[in-house]
């Protein structure tokens, strides 16, 4: 687990970068946030971006992300904290990226905005769409829910699940469009099928 003062350390020099070890890295990524220096929220080294990150997870080593079946390692976890509650001062980083991570948190509305409060430019997100993952028989999480959820009129224990490596939500790309457009979120850019892996969708968020 890092220290305070090697959070300032790397967020103040060079950080490292990963290239992906089994599946492509994103053209879309690298066309915005390139020569910028950002976190990752739950890295893993089978799908890395190529890019200026410092991955934060909740554990160390991760759990489930997938690494270690496909390539046989893990990302290293350059900082041990909740992916909603960021242990780093605003604005600190140029941008936050995620990829299949927003689902899991139960409060993805609260989650955004932390990633915004750190972030200065962009946040990048790729989300599992519901039709071409195991969420395909699920409801989409309707923003109503979701805004109970982030004002707390619906809890965690309400709603069933409260494992990290649950799906708390299911998006279909036009229903996680209409999220942003609900929260007043600048989308410059969204792929229906990311350019990593294929099977969600991508979004970029200027802030």
């Amino acid at each position: 687990m890092m220290t305070g003062s090697n959070i300032h350390i790397l967020t103040n020099n060079i950080m490292p970068i990963y290239p992906s070890k089994h599946f492509p890295e994103s053209k879309t990524a690298h066309k915005y946030l390139d020569n910028l220096r950002g976190i990752e929220i739950g890295g893993g080294a089978h799908n890395g971006w190529g890019l200026n990150i410092l991955n934060v997870d909740y554990c160390d080593p991760p759990n489930g992300n997938g690494s270690d079946d496909v390539v046989g390692e893990f990302l290293p976890v350059h900082v041990v904290a909740p992916g909603d509650d960021l242990p780093f001062k605003d604005k600190t980083f140029d941008f936050v990226i995620s990829s299949h991570v927003l689902e899991h948190f139960f409060d993805p509305i609260g989650t955004m905005k932390e990633w915004s409060r750190v972030a200065t430019q962009y946040i990048v997100m790729i989300m599992p769409h519901k039709d071409r993952c195991n969420d395909r028989d699920r409801p989409v999480t309707t923003i109503r829910e979701l805004w109970d959820r982030h004002t707390g009129k619906v809890k965690q224990s309400s709603v069933g699940g409260s494992d990290v490596d649950d799906h708390h939500n299911v998006w279909t790309t036009q229903a996680f469009q209409q999220l942003c457009d609900f929260l007043n979120y600048d989308v410059v850019e969204c792929l229906d099928v990311d350019d990593k892996v294929g099977n969600g969708f991508m979004v970029v968020i200027k802030l």
